[in-house]
């Protein structure tokens, strides 16, 4: 069995697609193992396949978002990237739900395509930057002139308050634990407790979640 990184692309442009194989093709540890042009293609490939990352785009016929559905229960070991020219944030939201673990704009460069794929592969989520902005401000009570109801960020530790706060403004675990002078590990420790107390399946749930709960800067 290949270790490398085995992806699969899912974009009916051919263009694009090409491009995009080259750019992932030349990286040692990434194997393109399919492609695809709809949904339905899509989902039958990754239940052949069952590939670690797919590269699926939001308007292919059938639908992007069917196919991560399809995808994800088909083949939940496969981790699916939205890669995507749509900046509408009901796009962003419903393929979180459908199980994205990454949304990511076209006008991406090669080399941030290729650290992002790694990143999820080895289990971070990901949102282009611009758009988790616009989600964490559409998504607080105090813009929406609401009032939150229930508190379940209360049960976080002031460190791990600490920590999801740096999650939110987009840090990575590497770049969090040299924020607050931690090791990787001890981030990723506490990230797991986060992540169970929230009851959220991956960081970018969980600062969408701290948003909206309106969790406040501890300093």
């Amino acid at each position: 069995m290949s270790d490398k990184i085995q992806v699969a692309i899912v974009d009916d442009h051919p263009l694009f697609r090409d491009g995009l194989i080259q750019t992932l093709r030349a990286e040692r540890d990434i194997e393109i193992v399919g492609q695809a042009t709809t949904a339905p293609e899509a989902v039958e490939l990754a239940g052949e396949l069952l590939p670690d990352v797919v590269l699926l785009d939001v308007t292919i016929p059938g639908s992007g978002l069917v196919a991560a559905q399809g995808i994800t229960a088909i083949s939940p070991v496969t981790k699916i990237i939205m890669l995507t020219a749509s900046e509408a944030e009901e796009d962003v939201l419903a393929a979180l739900k459908a199980g994205a673990r990454g949304y990511i704009l076209k006008g991406v460069s090669g080399p941030e395509l290729v650290k992002i794929v790694r990143d999820v592969y080895a289990g971070e989520a990901y949102v282009t930057p611009t758009l988790a902005a616009s989600l964490l401000t559409e998504m607080n009570p105090a813009r929406a002139g609401q009032r939150p109801v229930t508190r379940p960020l209360d049960d976080l530790t002031d460190r791990e308050r600490q920590i999801l706060e740096q999650v939110a403004a987009g840090l990575s675990n590497k770049e969090i634990a040299q924020q607050l002078f931690l090791s990787e590990k001890t981030v990723k420790h506490y990230m797991t407790n986060i992540l169970q107390k929230l009851h959220v399946r991956n960081r970018v749930e969980a600062a969408l979640l701290a948003a909206g709960r309106g969790v406040g800067r501890l300093n």
